[in-house]
Formats: C-alpha cells, structure tokens, sequence
C-alpha cells in the first residue's frame, strides 16, 4: 500500500510542477508576439489549467502523501525532509494564492482590454508580467526543492 501511495503522490508532483512549468513557457511564448489576443488566450487558458491540473496535484500531493507517509510509519513532522518539504509547499501555495492568481487575473484583464478597446497597454502588462515571472520564479522553485528533499531524503 505504501509503494502505491508513493506512486501516486509522485503523479501528483509531475502534474503540479509539470503544470506550472508548463505556463510559464506558454506565457513567455505569447509574449514574444505582443498580441493581446495571443496573451489573452495564453493567460486564459494557464489560470483554466491551474484550475484543471494545479489544483488537483495539489490534492493529490497533499492527500497521497500523508497517507503514504501514515503507511510507512513515517512521522510527518517528525522527519526532517517532510517537514521542510511541507512549509516549501505552503510557501508555493501562499505565493500562488496572494501574488501569482491575482497577477494572472489582471494581465488577463489588461490583454483583454488591449483587444476590445485598443491601444494595448503593453508598459503596464510588461510590469505586470515581470512581477508575475519573479512570483512564479519563487512558487516554483519552492516545490522543486522540495521535490528534491523529498528524492533526497537528507537529515534536516
């Protein structure tokens, strides 16, 4: 039971993280064009994704792997790289939830904005969106090393 519960917390990191990485590169992509009907459809599409995959990977982690850590006896608090690799995963999800959602809202709206009632405001939406890179930069990177810490198993 343990080894399933294993598996399918790691399916739930490959969702989540494959997901977020995943719009950054599509956001980035558009951006290139500059067409707020490409960025639009591109911010659309990542906050309907982060709905479709984030959310439930983030389930997944959460449900799967304190179940399999209950399975194999693991103390959860007690164990050094689980601990550490939760507060990571509440960093990721608090930047999520704070900066990186309500960016996406509002570059939606800018894009938007941009195609029903031109000129495209491409100064704000360029702030924007470094704002956005940067937040995305740390709820990123906060699952990857704990993704690590979680392959890694090192004593914390």
């Amino acid at each position: 039971m343990y080894l399933l519960l294993k598996l399918i917390h790691v399916a739930g990191v490959v969702l989540f993280l494959g997901n977020i990485v995943t719009g950054v590169f599509w956001h980035q992509h558009a951006w290139r064009t500059r067409d707020p009907r490409l960025l639009a459809h591109t911010m659309a599409g990542i906050i309907r994704s982060d709905r479709l995959f984030t959310t439930p990977g983030v389930l997944i982690i959460a449900i799967a792997g304190v179940a399999a850590a209950m399975a194999g006896r693991i103390p959860i608090l007690g164990t050094g790289w689980i601990l550490w690799s939760i507060v990571l995963f509440v960093i990721s999800g608090a930047v999520f939830g704070t900066r990186i959602a309500p960016l996406q809202r509002q570059l939606l709206a800018l894009a938007r904005a941009g195609v029903e009632q031109p000129p495209f405001n491409e100064a704000s939406y360029t702030q924007l969106a470094a704002r956005w890179k940067i937040w995305a930069a740390v709820a990123t990177l906060a699952p990857v090393i704990a993704a690590a810490l979680m392959v890694l198993k090192p004593v914390l």
